[in-house]
């Protein structure tokens, strides 16, 4: 469950990041907004693990990390929707 937990945990927000970079790209928004959720995501990631690190502590902490990490996964997988090329605009 150490595992499995944090996961889980992170589909919801990490899926709601993916449908809205999704729907900038279908949308035609700048690169700099289809970017924009990663990159909390990414602020998000960063926070969690150093609060898991620093403050918690302990297998409590280790699964914050975990979260941080899945997070991260969820974010790289953001940018390179963010960053895929139309098969229209071409």
């Amino acid at each position: 469950m150490l595992i499995g937990g944090p996961f889980l945990v992170a589909i919801v927000p990490g899926a709601f990041v993916l449908v809205l970079t999704w729907s900038f790209r279908k949308l035609n928004f700048p690169l700099s907004l289809r970017l924009l959720p990663g990159i909390l995501t990414v602020v998000a990631a960063v926070i969690l693990f150093y609060i898991g690190y620093v403050e918690i502590r302990g297998f409590e902490g280790g699964a914050y990390a975990l979260l941080a990490f899945f997070l991260i996964g969820f974010a790289v997988l953001s940018f390179v929707i963010a960053n895929k090329k139309n098969h229209d605009e071409s």
